[in-house]
């Protein structure tokens, strides 16, 4: 409960900065942070038997602390992963509706092409004229600029 508590904590303090906390408040959300996963784990360690999942846990979040708490300094990493989750969404749901994708190849191009859209969505490009464009042999990435 206090890990959940302190991350919508310190997503509201970046939303007040606009996308990124001046580096000593970053520095003061990192001691914090340590301080709950040292107390997590002290109490995980004390108690019998063993919650070893939750423990594992702990230290992951320890060792990846930086990966966890980027969005603290990073404008353009968002808080949470939800736009990679919708995007997952798309090809269960495509599963869930068809049953399957009938041929194995049309997985990999099914995600590819969902990849593509996603992307230009992202970089608010338009989506039909950009496909078109790729279509006549246009680079990817040159769509994006």
């Amino acid at each position: 409960m206090r890990m959940t508590t302190f991350l919508f904590a310190a997503k509201q303090a970046v939303e007040a900065h606009h996308g990124a906390l001046p580096n000593e408040e970053a520095k003061r959300w990192e001691r914090v942070y340590d301080r709950i996963l040292a107390k997590a784990q002290h109490r995980l360690e004390t108690m019998t038997p063993l919650p070893k999942k939750a423990l594992a846990f702990v230290r992951r979040l320890q060792k990846r602390k930086e990966e966890a708490l980027r969005f603290l300094r990073e404008v353009h990493v968002p808080f949470d992963n939800n736009q990679a989750e919708r995007d997952l969404r798309m090809v269960k749901g495509k599963e869930n509706i068809s049953g399957t994708f009938r041929d194995e190849p049309f997985a990999p191009s099914f995600c590819i092409a969902r990849s593509i859209v996603s992307t230009l969505t992202k970089h608010e490009k338009n989506v039909w004229n950009s496909l078109c464009r790729l279509l006549k042999g246009e680079i990817f990435f040159l769509l994006l600029t």
